[in-house]
C-alpha cells in the first residue's frame, strides 16, 4: 500500500519539470492571442532597460560624488548608494537568468 502511494511522486521527479530540456513549454495563451511567456519576456526586457539605465545614472552620480569628496572622507551616503547599485544588479542579473 505504502509503494502504491510513494509511486506517483516518484513518476512525477523523474519526468522531471516542465521546462526541462525535452519538454515542450507551457505555451499559454492571453486572451488577445498573444503568448504568455511571450508577454513576460518583453515586460521583463522593458524592466531591465529601465533598470540599467538607472543604474548607469547612479553610477554617473555616484562617480561625480566621490571626485567631490576627499580621500580620507568615508561618506555614509556613497556608501548606501552602493548597496542600491547592488540590489539594482542583483534584480536584473535575476530577471535575465530565468
Amino acid at each position: 500500500m505504502a509503494v502504491a502511494a510513494v509511486l506517483p511522486t516518484v513518476v512525477a521527479a523523474q519526468q522531471g519539470p516542465p521546462d526541462a530540456p525535452g519538454h515542450p513549454p507551457d505555451d499559454t495563451k492571453l486572451p488577445n492571442g498573444k503568448s504568455q511567456r511571450d508577454e513576460i519576456l518583453k515586460l521583463e526586457y522593458e524592466q531591465n532597460l529601465k533598470d540599467a539605465r538607472e543604474l548607469s545614472s547612479m553610477a554617473k552620480s555616484f562617480e561625480l560624488d566621490l571626485e567631490k569628496n576627499d580621500r580620507f572622507v568615508l561618506s555614509l551616503p556613497l556608501l548606501k548608494r552602493l548597496d542600491d547599485m547592488e540590489k539594482l544588479t542583483k534584480r536584473i542579473r535575476t530577471r535575465m537568468k530565468r
